[in-house]
């Protein structure tokens, strides 16, 4: 089916998904589209393709201006965003939930969240553990080396299109902070999922002054991932630099098809994340409640629609050790419908294999429904479909470091049970690829300023640029 169609008549306004171009509103219904997730329609104005545009030859609007005035107003808009008293979030938070799979208590908890992001200390450390020195985004830093050799470097404002998820409206809030903070020119392509929250917060610094460069400096529009028309026209090294791109294999695979020179790909993978779980869990049945509650934890971020959400958990244990644990990991999983609502049903291929395992014999044990409340399976390896919606997929081990096999370039976070033993496994999961290990529970934790997917990205997003004064000593 097209996903793009022009409408006859005025669409219901509750679907409405208007965009920011260059510091303004742009309001229109001229466009249909359909959410990828729930199959809901959202309209939105045509695209403006030269409008999207900064040519080069104009200097971007952040260009000149100093990092302080720009926290300071990244600040004042994260005030602003008490979600009871911002018109424009709670608009959005009643849309997201139209188009997105996350139940609305969740949406509101990460609009609440996005709030919190803008704290200037926090805004402040980010930017110091990408850097090292602020002030590389400010001026020219002066350095002589050991041979004499006098050079200037800047970090120095890019060109950027971020492509971002639908699945955490949280994101939208780091890459407006981010774009920001490098001074860069930023175009957002919003996903089917969410095409309102970068425009809600962008909406919200017009609040805070309307003129002011950092709005100026932003875009964020909506067109279907793999339209031609609008890529082929501004993928393209004369208009961007690089493109920062978040999403799934067929997301990514789809802008690497527009990279040459010139036009760099800042990439978050899509990613996957596990537990590793000691049979120190078994102390007592007081400690195996507390593991399987920081497991369920790790295991029902955001429904399990974010990367940090553990999918696989490796366990220390007998069999009826093993089994007892996911008896108590299904009952915890399903308490935590009271705080994040129930998660939508799983997929009915998914609902099958998983009962044709409940159907077998003793090498596989499941505990609970398909029904979004919370399902944990017994293997004696990983499964072959996905985990989602509340899905754990527990994986008897002798020993967790024969777990470091299961570990490849997608791991993401690694939930580790107890801590002591993180120290004995970071470095095999570091070599087979895993990118974060955090104690069991804390995976939807973050370290202000931490390297994200083995990168720091704002390191990433600016242009190094070096001019060299030749020897200044003999």
């Amino acid at each position: 089916m097209n996903q793009a169609i022009q409408l006859k008549s005025a669409p219901d306004p509750a679907a409405h998904a208007p965009f920011f171009v260059r510091g303004a509103l742009v309001e229109g219904h001229e466009v249909r589209h359909r959410s990828r997730d729930l199959g809901v329609d959202f309209t939105t104005p045509m695209i403006d393709l030269d409008a999207i545009i900064t040519p080069r030859t104009e200097p971007g609007p952040l260009f000149e201006v100093e990092l302080s005035e720009i926290v300071d107003f990244l600040v004042e808009t994260g005030r602003r965003m008490t979600l009871e008293r911002n018109a424009h979030l709670q608009a959005c938070a009643r849309r997201i939930a139209a188009t997105n799979v996350l139940p609305r208590v969740v949406i509101e908890q990460n609009i609440r969240m996005a709030a919190d992001y803008l704290k200037k200390e926090r805004l402040m450390e980010l930017v110091e553990q990408n850097f090292g020195n602020p002030k590389l985004l400010d001026e020219w830093i002066e350095r002589v080396d050991s041979t004499g050799r006098r050079s200037f470097t800047r970090a120095f404002p890019p060109r950027l299109i971020h492509v971002l998820p639908g699945n955490s409206p949280v994101v939208s809030v780091q890459s407006i902070a981010m774009g920001a903070m490098v001074k860069a020119v930023n175009l957002f392509k919003m996903g089917s999922s969410d095409p309102f929250m970068a425009v809600a917060i962008l909406r919200t610094m017009l609040d805070v002054d309307a003129s002011h460069p950092v709005p100026r400096s932003m875009s964020a529009v909506y067109w279907r991932g793999g339209d031609q028309q609008v890529e082929r026209a501004i993928y393209r090294p004369q208009y961007f630099d690089k493109i920062v791109a978040w999403g799934g294999g067929d997301a990514i695979n789809n802008v690497i098809k527009y990279l040459g020179p010139g036009l760099q790909l800042v990439s978050f993978d899509p990613k996957t994340s596990i537990s590793m779980i000691g049979v120190e869990a078994f102390a007592s049945d007081e400690s195996l409640g507390e593991v399987a509650r920081a497991a369920a934890h790790d295991v029902g971020i955001l429904n399990q629609e974010a990367c940090v959400a553990s999918r696989i958990l490796f366990l220390e244990g007998d069999r009826t050790q093993v089994d007892r644990f996911c008896q108590r990991l299904q009952q915890e999983l399903a308490a935590l419908d009271a705080t994040s609502g129930k998660a939508p049903p799983l997929p009915r291929d998914m609902t099958e294999e998983v009962e044709s395992l409940r159907a077998m014999d003793e090498d596989f044990g499941v505990w609970g429904v398909g029904d979004g409340s919370g399902l944990v399976v017994r293997s004696d390896q990983p499964v072959d479909f996905h985990p989602i919606n509340k899905t754990a997929n527990v994986v008897p081990v002798k020993s967790l470091g024969d777990a470091l096999k299961y570990i490849n370039v997608a791991t993401q976070t690694v939930g580790v049970y107890p801590p002591a033993r993180q120290a004995e496994l970071r470095n095999g999961l570091a070599s087979g690829g895993a990118q974060r290990i955090v104690r069991l529970g804390d995976a939807g934790g973050t370290s202000v300023g931490a390297p994200h997917d083995a990168m720091y990205p704002m390191h990433r997003f600016v242009h190094w640029i070096v001019h060299e004064d030749g020897h200044v000593r003999g």
